[in-house]
């Protein structure tokens, strides 16, 4: 019974996660935490961070994670990344085949115009569902999220931000 939880989350995440990556956090952590209990939100931050530092996309960074930890097994991990993928290349498949016809649709064009913001907000809904006190421990913790903002605001590399940050973390609550 748990497989096919994971398939419908994952292919339902995978489906409906337009503008992916982090517009997908908000879908993930809803599936994850709230509806299915599988990880908690600290545990989802923790991969989020993870994440940052591996190669590939959040959904299938977070689907191989998810899979492994719900199952126990590889094949876990391989459906649950399986179900993440496949709706985006069904659907890029498709758009790939209609390209020139579908490039300057009026229709098509209008409908990204309205689904641009909708991206935002969802990002921005991720950002906030990530607020909480399990993220936020003390006011450092606030001064490593405003110093990492105002480092991608300028551009910094993510590598060296995320690095910096745990140089900071483990000096701040190792020592």
């Amino acid at each position: 019974m748990v497989y096919l939880q994971l398939l419908y989350s994952y292919l339902k995440i995978g489906f409906f996660g337009f503008g992916g990556g982090y517009a997908m956090l908000a879908l993930i952590q809803n599936e994850i935490v709230v509806r299915h209990h599988w990880l908690t939100n600290s545990e989802l931050t923790d991969i989020i961070a993870i994440s940052q530092m591996t190669p590939g996309p959040i959904a299938i960074n977070s689907a191989t994670y998810v899979g492994y930890t719900v199952t126990g097994n590889i094949w876990g991990s391989l459906l649950a990344t399986f179900a993440v993928s496949l709706p985006s290349l069904t659907i890029m498949l498709l758009i790939t085949k209609f390209y020139m016809v579908l490039h300057n649709n009026r229709y098509v064009r209008d409908a990204m115009y309205g689904m641009l913001p909708m991206v935002v907000a969802m990002i921005l809904a991720a950002t906030l569902l990530l607020l909480t006190p399990d993220t936020f421990i003390d006011v450092y913790s606030w001064l490593i999220l405003a110093a990492a903002f105002f480092a991608s605001v300028k551009k910094m590399n993510p590598i060296l931000v995320i690095c910096l940050s745990g140089v900071v973390g483990y000096l701040l609550y190792g020592l």
